[in-house]
């Protein structure tokens, strides 16, 4: 994203990658493009007002609209799907997504209140009550990434394969030491590692977390009506969506206590047998017959905002650290706000999304 973005304004630009671009955090991506955040609207303004609140969430918004016309106008053959999403209630109350409507109504938000009633006639679910939301869209990640790159190198930016180790930051630029002794100058360095950092970045917002997901098999004829994004009203949910050739991609059951390879993949059995449970839960039509499993380690945050903009202390130094449950639109922001600020530009933003803010509570 961010690559695209400053090859965009004819900027010279170098990409380090120290494994295969795709593969990581990004091919564990379950891709729901959302604009919505992790913590919702009517929280995110107990915490910070309704000003700063209102004011992440349509630049969110507006970043998910700003990513789907980025893909179209590339042609990136990336199965990009314009969507639906339905924010569920977790229990036999629809007062949390009720007042997360009202709230959004007042930001001039795109999402319509689905009542029991409604919720059962249109979709088949059976819950308390829904926020249905327009300007979400789902994606293949890993041809995402492959399509953005390809476009930043046409334009003629490199990629290396290579292992930043050191950054000696100077008022002009910044070198860049890689573990093969040889040396990058550049003007700027924008940190885009996800949740691997280097030690001198030091925020307090954020914390390592890993997810589960499974795929069905295909199964074109058992998939929900208007196949929405499906996700829920808790700090803990479970997410789903179809893909374009007919099967239930659903995730969740996050645990911060399990980061490394080893011990994901030790509780991934599991982790599989509770996602099979809720998958005939939420849908019983389907076919809960599994095809692949897999994790993932990111990063959440505390207050479910992103980290993007200057690393305190380190000059010329930035950061775009797309971190929550809507990374990749977090990703399309940071790369917007990363050009604005390195063009000598400012946004609030920047101040609502710095990597040192302070989180009340």
């Amino acid at each position: 994203m961010v690559a695209e973005r400053l090859t965009r304004e004819g900027r010279q630009v170098v990409i380090i990658d120290r494994e295969i671009p795709g593969l990581g955090s990004t091919v564990a991506s379950t891709a729901m493009l959302l604009w919505e955040i992790d913590r919702p609207l009517f929280e995110l303004a107990q915490v910070y007002g309704l000003g700063k609140a209102i004011r992440c969430y349509r630049a969110s918004h507006h970043a998910a609209q700003g990513l789907v016309c980025l893909i179209a106008h590339h042609g990136i053959a990336c199965q990009m799907r314009p969507r639906l999403s339905l924010y569920l209630a977790v229990d036999d109350s629809p007062k949390l997504v009720r007042d997360e409507y009202a709230m959004r109504s007042r930001a001039d938000l795109p999402s319509l209140y689905l009542d029991h009633g409604a919720l059962q006639r249109r979709f088949g679910i059976a819950r308390a009550g829904a926020l249905l939301s327009r300007d979400a869209a789902d994606a293949d990640p890993v041809w995402l990434t492959r399509g953005l790159l390809d476009v930043s190198l046409q334009r003629g930016a490199r990629l290396l394969k290579a292992n930043a180790v050191a950054y000696d930051s100077a008022v002009s630029g910044i070198t860049v030491g890689l573990e093969s002794g040889h040396s990058i100058d550049a003007r700027h360095v924008v940190l885009a590692t996800g949740y691997v950092m280097p030690e001198f970045v030091k925020p307090t917002a954020q914390q390592p977390t890993s997810s589960w997901a499974i795929a069905t098999r295909r199964q074109p004829g058992n998939l929900w009506p208007e196949q929405a994004l499906i996700w829920e009203a808790s700090r803990n949910y479970h997410y789903a969506r179809t893909t374009a050739d007919g099967r239930i991609i659903l995730g969740g059951e996050d645990d911060h206590a399990l980061i490394e390879p080893a011990a994901r993949d030790e509780a991934t059995p599991a982790k599989v047998r509770a996602l099979r449970t809720y998958l005939k839960l939420l849908w019983p039509h389907a076919s809960d017959h599994v095809a692949f499993s897999w994790s993932g380690a990111f990063d959440t945050t505390h207050d479910g905002l992103p980290l993007i903009g200057t690393v305190p202390g380190c000059k010329n130094i930035f950061a775009a650290f797309g971190y929550g449950g809507n990374g990749i639109t977090f990703s399309f922001l940071a790369a917007e706000l990363l050009a604005t600020l390195i063009a000598g530009g400012s946004s609030p933003l920047l101040d609502d999304l710095a990597i040192d803010r302070d989180i009340p509570g």
